[in-house]
């Protein structure tokens, strides 16, 4: 089974949507990122986008998805678990 089909199994379509926008910026070497820049890029609300990081900073085991800090938008720090 391929990853993006792994993916999809495993989460609905925005945390699909929002784990495949964060390993591409893993491999362009980001490693935080902010709810609102998320949203904008995804067409999503930035409360959507907080509501489903939380979920995926429970669940994903692909990336370690922490709330890093709070000013003007939530930034998460995401790191790539080892397999």
């Amino acid at each position: 089974m391929n990853t993006s089909q792994n993916i999809r199994d495993k989460y609905n379509e925005t945390q699909t949507r929002i784990v495949q926008y964060l390993k591409g910026g893993l491999e362009k070497g980001k490693h935080y990122f902010k709810s609102k820049y998320i949203a904008k890029e995804l067409g999503l609300s930035p409360k959507e986008v907080g509501t489903n990081m939380a979920i995926l900073s429970e669940i994903c085991h692909d990336l370690a998805i922490i709330k890093w800090s709070y000013s003007n938008s939530t930034t998460w720090m995401v790191t790539s678990r080892p397999a």
